[in-house]
């Protein structure tokens, strides 16, 4: 019997193997569907023609340029570098597409089938830095089935021109290299063109992206004094983490062992207490130097995009899993000993200051997989703020509470006397770690994503399995579970009693998440309830435009003033405001009657039809997502690079009064908007922009 399962088994597996080679053989046969190929066309003349042909199976098609957003994949062609050049329209056709009813996409749709040929005129303006990269992407599809989008891409140089004629004059028909005649943008010189080269707002479309930081200044804009409040947030969330970190099993032992050595180390007990707070400091001083790293390799800008950045949170969401796992006890996780060991011997080969150096670093390694989640979720909560300062504040609040209690004892060494000796609790501590971590890791897997719209991780999946976790987490502090290394428990003791009956009460409080209660007490953790396929809640705010020109156009229509939300995807301060402040029925009313709201996300990955290059603070960058453009928006014109942001807006991008961060008072908040609604009445009266007329603030 058990060779015929053997068997069945093998004969299930390869022909698994058949199928999936099959399947590989088969998708290998399709990839000549469509053939394209690009030349450059040269007359001798400034005038250049790209040409792109493309050759379709029989039986396929692809689609046209520009097809609505709910319908097929569009053709599309991309430039990712335009140097030394000039476009002149866009690419067009050598003949009309098809036009038919398509059942899969419920529209009519406009397709080619055969040979198509696209063309771009180019006028050159510089033959010697004369450099085009250019891309097309397009789906193929027949009556069955549809192809993932495929194209090519290729590059120019000055060696592929055959005359180096050159037209000299800041125009070529009309069109600049910021401003095109069809749909798409060009790369873009500087700040100041960023509007014209994405703009359908119409009218000013400049004055969209015009700085506006005095204006704000002149309303009393208390922008720069939040962000002081988030760096001592920030040091705040370090310190605790460091507190945290003192009670779990790789670090508490050490305490009364460590300063019990420095007291021997000497007779001299004041030069024993010098040793020990010197040694204090080299814990500080190593993980300072970490945190400014962080910010040195990556610089404020970076951070936000970081924190949002998929594969940094997946990398991350693995690592808090893989830390859980271990503490349960499946395995253990250390370092290396060749590098403690090592650490080690260079603390006892060394003297004076150097000596205590190493022996901080033999610590911090010892230590590392009991403080290595701590420290990775500080970090990215520093990111996540965007504060230039935030990794390196939070590394030091860290290291200080790390640090001070091997100082404290040494100066009081009696106070040893008193601590909890180690056992089987501090296993406990370990474990209880293991499910926090578990639980948090979700939040990592959650911000990519939301950032890349996989939809993985909906809300009410997130709230499944926490309401599990914390329920788990309840029935092992009653000794309902144990794992391996957990010691018999005859009684549950007080504090473990309570602290079981806050986490089973906390997972039944998630409980109606599942059908779309708020939960404004996790708000900042769980994906945004429009995540939710099943929801009974209908007192959110959904912004109803998330393009800042579009936006721009409708509110002129409706005649009402616009309040701008700079908000993100991994923005757990956004979440909050959200569930927080927006679903109250005065300010939702405001919002949803008198405003029209626009949310950017400034971690939005989608890519831009065009990458725009802009010139910020000296230094030339490339602007490749939506994200990309929003932060820039935030940071150029607003001068802030935090979320969230709210600021009230009239029609041509000017501020209807100071902006609005992370402040859950509802009653400030419906104060902010009144102020933007009666500002954006009195501007209609002629009132003057106040940093136009006065620099003093106004009411």
């Amino acid at each position: 019997m058990y060779q015929k399962i053997k068997n069945l088994s093998f004969l299930s597996f390869f022909c698994s193997l058949a199928l999936l080679f099959s399947w590989a053989a088969k998708a290998q046969m399709q990839n000549d569907i469509v053939t394209w190929k690009a030349s450059l066309e040269d007359k001798g003349t400034a005038e250049k023609t790209l040409v792109f042909s493309a050759k379709i199976k029989s039986g396929w098609h692809i689609y046209d340029q520009n097809m609505p957003e709910d319908g097929p994949n569009s053709t599309e062609f991309k430039f990712y570098k335009l140097q030394g050049a000039k476009r002149v329209g866009g690419f067009v056709a050598d003949r009309k597409p098809h036009e038919a009813y398509e059942k899969q996409f419920e529209m009519t749709v406009r397709s080619f089938d055969g040979t198509v040929t696209f063309r771009q005129k180019i006028v050159v303006t510089d033959a010697d830095k004369f450099a085009i990269e250019v891309g097309v992407k397009s789906q193929a599809c027949n009556d069955e089935a549809c192809l993932p989008p495929d194209g090519i891409e290729v590059s120019f140089s000055p060696k592929d021109l055959k005359s180096k004629a050159v037209d000299a004059t800041s125009e070529a028909d009309g069109v600049t290299d910021a401003v095109l005649a069809d749909s798409t943008s060009a790369v873009v010189a500087d700040s100041a063109l960023v509007a014209a080269a994405t703009s359908s707002a119409g009218g000013d479309a400049e004055a969209l992206w015009t700085p506006v930081i005095d204006t704000l200044k002149a309303y009393g804009d208390e922008s720069l004094s939040r962000a002081d409040a988030s760096l001592w947030q920030i040091f705040i969330f370090g310190f605790l983490g460091g507190l945290v970190a003192l009670i779990t099993p790789c670090v508490w032992p050490m305490i009364p062992m460590t300063v019990s050595f420095f007291l021997k180390r000497t007779k001299e007990r004041k030069k024993a207490v010098r040793d020990a707070i010197l040694y204090g400091m080299g814990i500080i001083i190593i993980y300072l130097v970490l945190g400014l790293a962080v910010t040195i390799g990556y610089g404020g800008s970076k951070l936000n995009e970081l924190a949002t950045n998929a594969v940094f949170n997946l990398i991350f969401f693995a690592l808090l899993v893989l830390f859980a796992v271990s503490f349960f006890g499946a395995f253990e996780l250390v370092l290396p000993s060749k590098w403690t060991n090592k650490m080690d011997s260079k603390s006892d080969s060394t003297t004076g200051f150097v000596s205590l150096f190493f022996m901080a670093f033999t610590l911090v390694l010892v230590s590392f997989s009991c403080t290595g989640p701590i420290i990775g979720t500080l970090l990215v909560q520093a990111a996540s703020m965007g504060q230039y300062l935030g990794p390196a504040l939070g590394m030091f609040g860290f290291a200080l509470a790390l640090a001070l209690p091997f100082s404290i004892f040494a100066i009081f060494p009696n106070m040893l006397q008193g601590l909890p000796k180690s056992g089987g609790w501090l296993n406990s501590v370990k474990v209880v770690m293991a499910f926090l971590e578990l639980a948090l890791s979700l939040k990592f897997l959650s911000i990519a994503d939301l950032a890349y719209g996989w939809g993985i991780l909906d809300r009410e999946t997130f709230l499944a399995l926490w309401i599990v976790i914390f329920a788990c987490l309840g029935f092992y502090l009653l000794g309902k579970i144990r794992f391996p290394h957990d010691t018999p428990m005859e009684k549950v003791g007080v504090g473990r009693f309570f602290l079981a009956l806050i986490s089973l009460s906390f997972a039944v409080y998630m409980i109606p998440g599942l059908w779309g209660a708020p939960l404004k007490a996790i708000s900042a953790f769980a994906p945004p309830l429009y995540t939710q396929d099943f929801n009974l809640y209908e007192g959110e705010v959904h912004a109803k435009y998330t393009d800042y020109e579009e936006g721009v156009v409708k509110a002129r229509e409706m005649g009402k003033p616009i309040l701008l939300d700079f908000s993100g995807y991994g923005c757990v301060n956004c979440r909050e405001m959200e569930n927080n402040v927006w679903i109250d029925d005065k300010v939702k009313q405001i919002l949803d009657e008198d405003y029209v709201v626009i949310t950017l996300m400034v971690d939005d990955k989608t890519e831009l039809p065009e990458v725009i290059e802009v010139t910020e603070n000296g230094k030339t960058r490339k602007l490749r997502t939506v994200g990309d453009k929003w932060s820039y928006l935030q940071r150029s014109k607003f001068g802030a690079n935090s979320q969230p942001f709210y600021v009230p807006i009239d029609h041509v991008g000017m501020p209807l009064g100071p902006s609005y961060q992370h402040d859950l008072d509802i009653s400030k908040y419906v104060h902010f908007l009144e102020n933007g609604k009666k500002e954006f009445a009195a501007r209609k009266d002629g009132k003057p922009i106040p940093s136009l007329a006065s620099p003093s603030p106004q009411e």
